[in-house]
C-alpha cells in the first residue's frame, strides 16, 4: 500500500476536505481497478440472495414476479451497501499492522478525508453491482425508474460514508486485537439486516421487532430506496431515508475522527 502524499505537497501545505476526500478515494480505488475480479467475485452473494430468497418471497406471497422483485431488489442494493461499507475498517486494520497508516497520518491532508474517502470507495463496486442485479432481474420483468435509482445511489452513499466511518473507528478502537473487530462487525450486522426489513418484511413480525425496525436507521434508508426505485421521489419516506443516512454520516464522521485524533 502506497503512502498517500498529495500532489505538490510541502512545508506549509493547506488541507482541503474536498481535495484531500478526492485523493484519498483515488488512492483507495486503485487497488480495485488493477484487480475487477474482486469487485465481480463480490457480486456471488447478492446474486445468490436473489436467486433462492427471491423465488421463495415469490411463492409465499403470492404476487406477481415483477412487484417482488420490485420490493426485494431495492434492498439486496442497500444490502451490498451495508456489507462493503461496514468492512471498510478492514483494511485500515491492514495498514496499521504493516505500519503504512502511521505513514499517511503525518500526510497533512484533513482527517475527515480519511474515513469519507475509503467509504467512498466502497460505492464504486456497489454502482456496478446494482447495474448488473438491474439487468439480471429485466428479464423476469422488474423496471426500476433510472432516476429513482440514481437518487437512490447517492442516498446509499450518504449512508455508506456513515457506515463506513463507524468501521474506521472500530478498527482503531481493536488495532491490538483485530478479532475483536471482526467479531463486533459480526454480532452488529446481522440484527441491523434483519430488523431493517431488506429481506423480510417487517410488517409481519411481533410488535418489539416492529419498534426495533423503526429506531433502526437502515430500515428508514431501506423504505426510501424501495420508493426511488418506483419512482416516488417526492415520497415522504425518502425524505426520512435522507435524515437517517445523513444523521447516520454525522454521527459516524464525529466518531471515527475522534477515534482519529485520540489513536493519532
Amino acid at each position: 500500500m502506497t503512502t498517500l502524499t498529495p500532489t505538490g505537497a510541502r512545508s506549509g501545505y493547506d488541507s482541503h476536505p474536498v481535495r484531500d476526500t478526492w485523493n484519498v478515494f483515488r488512492r483507495e480505488l486503485q487497488p480495485v481497478l488493477h484487480d475487477p475480479f474482486s469487485s465481480i467475485f463480490s457480486l456471488l452473494q447478492p446474486i445468490v440472495f436473489l436467486g433462492l430468497f427471491g423465488p421463495l418471497l415469490i411463492g409465499s406471497s403470492g404476487e406477481p414476479a415483477p412487484q417482488v422483485l420490485a420490493w426485494f431488489v431495492p434492498g439486496i442494493l442497500v444490502m451490498i451497501a451495508l456489507f462493503g461499507t461496514s468492512a471498510t475498517g478492514s483494511n485500515l486494520l491492514y495498514e496499521m499492522q504493516t505500519g503504512s497508516h502511521e505513514r499517511t497520518l503525518v500526510a497533512p491532508i484533513a482527517r475527515s478525508a480519511l474515513p469519507v474517502g475509503r467509504a467512498l470507495k466502497e460505492m464504486v463496486p456497489i454502482i456496478v453491482q446494482a447495474a448488473v442485479i438491474a439487468l439480471v432481474t429485466v428479464p423476469f420483468g422488474f423496471r426500476p425508474n433510472l432516476a429513482g435509482m440514481v437518487v437512490s445511489l447517492i442516498l446509499v452513499a450518504l449512508f455508506g460514508v456513515g457506515f463506513g466511518a463507524l468501521s474506521y473507528a472500530l478498527a482503531l478502537a481493536s488495532r491490538t486485537k483485530d478479532w475483536m473487530f471482526w467479531a463486533v462487525q459480526q454480532a452488529l450486522i446481522f440484527p441491523l439486516m434483519i430488523l431493517s426489513g431488506m429481506l423480510l418484511p417487517i410488517e409481519d413480525g411481533p410488535g418489539w421487532m416492529r419498534v426495533a425496525a423503526s429506531l433502526n436507521p437502515i430500515s428508514h434508508v431501506v423504505g426510501a430506496t424501495r420508493a426511488l426505485f418506483a419512482g416516488d421521489v417526492g415520497a415522504p419516506v425518502v425524505l426520512g431515508g435522507f435524515l437517517a443516512a445523513g444523521a447516520l454520516a454525522v454521527v459516524g464522521l464525529w466518531v471515527g475522527i475522534a477515534a482519529m485524533k485520540k489513536s493519532h
